[in-house]
């Protein structure tokens, strides 16, 4: 029991630092934006079209943002990229306060995408190479938990905020990330020294460098699909249940609510689950469970489907984004984690970039949001099966049998 309190006493610098940059990240760089669009609308700073816009211009930076993420925390430090990161966009969601040319608001939604990106890359790789390896399940879990915080605020607190004034949940939501930035700097600077044991006996397990890198590849593989099959939730969701399906704003908001209830539990709930099943099973189940769950409006839409949807959904947004680093982490070990993050980040934006734009333009062609949920039902479908593809040791096993094979038959001829 003492060991145990030992360890978590050890754990709460990493996780703090993971779960600030996992919620300042997406959590409110990203998601309260989606909450903030409509009264951006209403009080004509910009039209719908153009507000769209700017949410697509978050997602542009983030692809920057990932593909020099590695880079830039190697040049000039992960605390210095982090505090960097905070900063910045705090000081988006302070100039965004006031009504301003389109050009303004774009420049500032890049930048926050881009600083978002090198939250979710260097902030959780840090946070993991700080922790011991049988401690990682559980912190790699946990500090993905941002995400979910994100969402559920953006679902509850914003509307709260914006009857006293749109400013003002501008300024809040800076002041939120100042506050979460300094709590992220401050445990950045109790963590630990880089945690090497166990690292060496994975480096050294029995599998070709072909095998690992043809296993990383899958898992991004795997991520990707995942960043392109969430879309429909993240994107239409509210819009498809309250005019294509008829129940109006009101039980369209209590979903989008129960979403990000979702995205705050689901962490957790992974947290108890890989320790038992591993962190490739784990993904697997992720993936598949996902995938029902963004083909039940196909099905209907009373309201316990469309709760499971949400909640389901909703959980396995930062739930899949965990399990993806936990297995990176697992698969290639900590040293190699931060860039090959980097790499899943990458992909990850990219996807969602031209998901979204690929499936805005097939749903107003069918004049439905249907197709789009069969689509990416199916893409999570094959998701699964990459996640459950990218084996290392079967690959080792696969090659050495192919060996054999040729051994025998050239010893048979």
């Amino acid at each position: 029991m003492a060991q145990t309190t030992r360890h978590q006493g050890l754990d709460i610098p990493a996780i703090v630092v993971g779960l600030a940059s996992t919620l300042v990240g997406i959590g409110l760089a990203r998601f309260a934006y989606t909450a903030l669009i409509p009264p951006v609308v209403a009080a004509h700073w910009f039209t719908t079209s153009a507000a769209v816009y700017l949410g697509a211009a978050n997602l542009l930076g983030y692809f920057i943002g990932a593909i020099s993420a590695h880079a830039v925390s190697e040049r000039f430090g992960p605390r210095a990229t982090l505090a960097a990161s905070f900063g910045i966009t705090a000081l988006s969601f302070l100039a965004c306060a006031h009504a301003a040319p389109f050009a303004w608001f774009f420049f500032w939604r890049v930048l926050s995408g881009l600083t978002g990106a090198w939250l979710m890359v260097v902030g959780p790789a840090t946070a993991l190479a700080a922790t011991s390896p049988d401690r990682r399940p559980v912190v790699g879990c946990l500090m993905f938990t941002g995400i979910g915080m994100g969402a559920l605020l953006s679902a509850l607190v914003v509307p709260t905020l914006l009857q006293a004034g749109l400013w003002v949940a501008w300024i809040v939501l800076g002041t939120l990330t100042l506050i979460a930035g300094t709590a992220g700097d401050i445990a950045l600077y109790r963590l630990p020294s880089p945690s090497g044991d166990g690292d060496a006996e994975q480096t050294n397990a029995p599998v070709s460098n072909s095998a690992v890198r043809w296993a990383v590849a899958l898992v991004i593989g795997a991520y990707a699909g995942d960043a392109i099959g969430f879309v429909p939730h993240t994107v239409f969701w509210v819009d498809y249940l309250a005019r294509e399906a008829g129940l109006g704003m009101a039980a369209a908001n209590v979903q989008w609510a129960l979403f990000g209830l979702g995205a705050m539990i689901g962490p957790l709930i992974i947290r108890l689950i890989v320790p038992r099943a591993g962190w490739q099973a784990s993904l697997i189940g992720g993936l598949l469970i996902k995938a029902l769950a963004v083909g039940l409006p196909l099905i209907a839409t009373g309201v316990w489907l469309r709760s499971a949807s949400s909640i389901a959904v909703g959980a396995l947004v930062p739930g899949v984004v965990a399990l993806t680093s936990g297995r990176l982490a697992e698969i290639a070990g900590p040293a190699e984690h931060k860039r090959l993050w980097g790499q899943a980040t990458a992909a990850f934006a990219l996807a969602q970039a031209i998901a979204g734009y690929g499936l805005s333009a097939l749903s107003t062609a069918a004049d439905s949001y249907r197709p789009s949920f069969a689509i990416c039902a199916a893409i999570l479908l094959l998701a699964c099966i990459l996640a459950w593809r990218a084996d290392p040791a079967r690959q080792q096993r696969q090659h050495a049998h192919r060996a054999s094979a040729s051994r025998h038959s050239a010893d048979g001829r």
